[in-house]
């Protein structure tokens, strides 16, 4: 498999300080969870696993300086983490409160927001997820109609939220809503914070069909949100979301966890099947691979040079949105062919009796037919791809409609 360049020798005996540390300390039920690719972890195995880092010196927030528990590493450090965890089958940092909500209310937060909050996401005592998209609102979030309407010290909120992540795990939901009508319908929208626990919400799960619940569909009734849990100003959510997504699509590229996949991959493309061969050596599957491991290649070089690049603030913007595309277009490709070389064909439940598979491998072929099926929502989430390829043609091309 193509590598790329190693680090320098500082960063190199970091990265082996984290391995180690992985290697030692990640339980092995959530290890092998997060082997056979499992989206739904339970939250107590990720509370489990973000409270053995934080223990270790706010290795849970690698992204918060030391001032609010966090380990106040480089952006160097920050990636070398993240990489590890990956190829180490560790599970995903517990995103929306650690990496989105957090640096939100560093950059927006007031300072009684960020001491009230701050240290619940720190220790795994709040669990929080993402309230965006809306039925009938989906890549056009600037039509979102979830309505707050004041009402002396409080907002009352109604409508709903769909697709909405582990809103079935979580205890908070952050999120953009409709505060006034304005000639411009992104000047009307407000960052807000709600209790779920709050009276009127209601969380209805939505089962997709590979029969996996981790999205939901969020309602609000008449629910009464104190006015100190707006963040940033009244009207100004639109500018936030925008930060907050930028966040979220360096995320969705996913090009540790998708090399971790293509490690997989490698070892069945090269594994011997019946017959006595190997699919690498297949001429289509094998250019179809090599174009998959090339384009992967091409992706991370492309990625250092965005996120650690002497010029990264300049390219942070259009950097986001196309990593988002060709991290989920290639995200696919490599689960396309993984379900492929799982017995040949990606059935989603296919016995391990016939699948021909070892009993003590946590990967199994109906693992990546379920996979394969549930990642085609990528290039569709975070702002669809066709939404960022229009962002890019604005701010590179300056081609406006």
């Amino acid at each position: 498999m193509l590598r790329a360049p190693p680090f320098n020798s500082e960063l190199e005996d970091f990265r082996h300080t984290v391995r180690e540390f992985i290697r030692v300390n990640l339980p092995d039920h959530i290890r092998q969870q997060v082997a056979a690719e499992k989206m739904d972890l339970p939250r107590e195995d990720q509370v489990c696993w973000h409270r053995i880092l934080r223990d270790n010196g706010g290795w849970c927030c690698p992204a918060w300086p030391k001032e609010h528990g966090g380990p106040g590493w480089s952006d160097e450090q920050q990636y070398v983490f993240e990489q590890e965890l990956a190829l180490g089958n560790a599970p995903r940092l517990m995103i929306y409160g650690v990496g989105m909500l957090g640096p939100t209310l560093f950059e927006y937060g007031s300072e009684q927001q960020r001491e009230r909050i701050l240290p619940d996401i720190l220790n795994a005592d709040t669990f929080w997820c993402q309230g965006f998209s809306e039925p009938g609102s989906g890549s056009d979030l600037a039509s979102l109609n979830c309505r707050m309407t004041p009402d002396g010290d409080e907002y009352i909120v109604n409508g709903s939220k769909i697709w909405t992540s582990e809103a079935h795990l979580a205890d908070w939901i952050f999120g953009l809503f409709r505060s006034s009508v304005e000639a411009r319908k992104q000047q009307g929208i407000t960052f807000l914070l709600i209790d779920l626990a709050s009276p009127g919400v209601t969380v209805r799960p939505l089962k997709i069909f590979e029969d996996t619940h981790e999205v939901n569909q969020v309602f609000f009734d008449q629910v009464r949100v104190p006015k100190e849990n707006v963040v940033g100003r009244l009207g100004e959510g639109w500018e936030i979301g925008k930060y907050l997504l930028s966040l979220e699509r360096f995320g969705t590229a996913e090009v540790s966890r998708t090399k971790a996949t293509m490690q997989r991959l490698t070892e069945l493309a090269f594994a011997e099947i019946p017959g006595g061969t190997r699919l690498i050596d297949h001429v289509d599957f094998a250019e179809r691979f090599c174009r998959a491991e090339r384009a992967l290649h091409a992706l991370e070089m492309t990625e250092r040079r965005i996120l650690l690049g002497d010029q990264r603030a300049e390219s942070i913007g259009t950097g986001a949105s196309m990593l988002k595309i060709r991290g989920t277009e290639i995200q696919s490709d490599v689960f396309r062919l993984t379900a492929e070389a799982s017995a040949h064909f990606a059935h989603i439940d296919i016995p391990r009796s016939q699948a021909g598979c070892h009993s003590d491998s946590p990967y199994q072929p109906g693992d990546a037919a379920r996979n394969y099926f549930n990642y085609r929502k990528t290039p569709i989430y975070s702002g669809s791809n066709e939404i960022q390829r229009n962002i890019i043609a604005k701010l590179e091309l300056d081609l406006r409609s």
